[in-house]
């Protein structure tokens, strides 16, 4: 699966964020690392989702 993300260099390092998922963000001392810090805050906030979801009467769609 793959999302897209956002980076932009701070005065900190990098910051980095998941536009398709809002409030889903991330840093890293460097561009690599704050790459594979939002892979982690994507599976934090996936699996929140997911939580909060649960009980709940849902469906999927299919775009394709």
């Amino acid at each position: 699966m793959k999302y897209k993300v956002n980076i932009e260099k701070t005065e900190e390092g990098y910051a980095v964020w998941c536009p398709g998922l809002p409030g889903c963000w991330s840093q890293g001392q460097t561009e690599e690392e704050a790459l594979e810090n939002i892979k982690d805050a994507i599976k934090a906030y996936l699996a929140t989702i997911e939580e909060l979801s649960k009980n709940k009467d849902s469906r999927y769609v299919d775009l394709g």
